[in-house]
């Protein structure tokens, strides 16, 4: 009898163990997906409030030139802004947005505001894999190799669009919570 006893004692403490095992591991995973969360959310305001104020240097601005004047989207731009007017004024706007996104703890509508712009301005500069000349790497191929610049460069506007969306549906459901 002692035998069985102990066996059932040994077999309840392992349960009970592995129970605060996957509780530990749920609580801990928990605490990794707040912080990636938010590593997410506010690394992509600092990508972008970067991003925003190197627009105001003529390197920059001459960076982006290729991208922007061969864009069907974009190039009618240069006809009355200029290379540098266009590139501090897309500054201003990528700083608001980034502003706009970091501003979810006080006013989720307003970051998914700039969420919202922000998947505006990934899709439009993922356009340009298709109208930049050199996105694909000739010497390989073309299609789908990837050159180092300018096409390494703009896929990395795959991930931020995904950030950004997330990042949108957050705040919204966010928003509709505090109004209900």
């Amino acid at each position: 009898m002692a035998v069985l006893n102990y066996t059932h004692d040994a077999a309840s403490n392992t349960r009970t163990g592995q129970q605060a095992a996957v509780v530990n591991g749920k609580a801990l995973s928990s605490q990794v997906e707040a912080v990636g969360r938010e590593l997410a959310r506010y690394g992509l305001v600092v990508v972008i409030a970067w991003i925003g104020l190197m627009k105001f240097t003529a390197y920059e601005a001459e960076r982006i030139s290729p991208f922007v004047a061969n864009s069907p989207l974009m190039s009618w731009v240069y006809g009355f802004m200029g290379v540098r007017g266009f590139s501090a004024a897309l500054g201003v706007v990528e700083v608001a947005i980034a502003i706009l996104i970091a501003a979810r703890p006080l006013a989720p509508q307003i970051s998914a505001i700039g969420s919202a712009l922000a998947v505006g301005m990934f899709l439009t500069t993922l356009s340009f894999l298709v109208t930049t000349p050199g996105v694909w790497e000739p010497s390989l191929g073309g299609f789908p190799a990837l050159s180092a610049l300018p096409g390494q460069f703009l896929i990395k506007d795959l991930a931020l669009l995904g950030i950004a969306l997330w990042s949108l549906g957050e705040s919204w459901k966010a928003r509709v919570r505090a109004a209900a």
